[in-house]
């Protein structure tokens, strides 16, 4: 069952700034279809010591976190599994 619309579309049109002196990567995430998707992988990385800012593009299926200093990947990893998505790696 899937969260977005009929047409397999949906939008959240956030806009996040990112802080120019934090560590920024970018990850490659899978499973992510909509913006639901977008919200709950935000919001579980968000909520991670030290992220800064995230911005979330399902279609090219990346995160980018932003970060006082460099993460702890296993527990990001960890929040994206806990969310239902998986992370592959960096991108």
């Amino acid at each position: 069952m899937s969260c977005c619309s009929t047409d397999g579309t949906c939008s959240t049109g956030s806009t996040v700034t990112v802080d120019p002196a934090a560590i920024t990567t970018v990850y490659a995430v899978a499973g992510m279809t909509c913006g639901h998707c977008e919200q709950a992988v935000g919001k579980a990385v968000s909520a991670l010591p030290g992220v800064t800012a995230v911005r979330v593009d399902v279609a090219a299926g990346q995160v980018t976190v932003s970060a006082d200093a460099e993460l702890d990947e296993a527990a990001l990893r960890a929040a994206v599994d806990d969310a239902g998505y998986e992370l592959t790696g960096r991108a």
